[in-house]
């Protein structure tokens, strides 16, 4: 049960509602953690803002998912694991490399160097050793794609922490749980 006011599409009104009409033009729908995070018109469009503009970045699509599936895991986000779980599969990973990512692995060599940098950043609060950097621009990563990979942890982690306070209501298929 959500412990913050929900805003529904239906009751959206101003800069809420156009964000929303333009969230369900992109995805169909729009999802619970949005319609929660519309009680600050401005903390919405920041995530929004973010997510878009990382969309564009250097990162595979792929790679962006694995990220946000290992952090979210790893922050214990049911919610933030499911939808990406969805997501990873519309981008081609299959549902074992989705729950490979949840535990920072990847059959892949290249996105399982990316996968244990983004391990250790959170595990060192970023402290990373030059052999972290190094294993992973070994593994082809640039260094555009590697502070991608950083602004990545932040906006799982801005979600994921979102969503245990709102305790946002699952509206994607449920992940499996490891």
């Amino acid at each position: 049960m959500p412990r913050m006011k929900v805003i529904g599409p239906d009751e959206a009104q101003g800069e809420v509602k156009a964000v929303f009409e333009d969230v369900a033009r992109k995805m169909g729908t729009v999802p619970a953690i949005f319609q929660g995070m519309a009680n600050s018109p401005a903390a919405l469009k920041a995530y929004l803002a973010m997510s878009e503009a990382l969309a564009g970045g250097q990162l595979a699509p792929e790679d962006r998912e694995v990220i946000y599936l290992a952090v979210s895991e790893n922050n214990g986000c049911h919610y933030c694991a499911s939808a990406h779980t969805m997501l990873a599969q519309r981008v081609g990973l299959s549902a074992e490399e989705a729950l490979a990512a949840r535990q920072f692995a990847s059959p892949d060599s290249s996105r399982d160097a990316l996968l244990k940098f983004v391990r250790r950043v959170i595990e060192t609060r970023g402290f990373v050793d030059d052999d972290d950097l190094a294993a992973v621009r070994d593994a082809g990563y640039s260094d555009g794609q590697i502070a991608e990979s950083i602004a990545y942890i932040g906006l799982a982690t801005y979600s994921n922490l979102f969503n245990h306070v709102h305790d946002t209501p699952l509206d994607f298929p449920p992940a499996p749980r490891l």
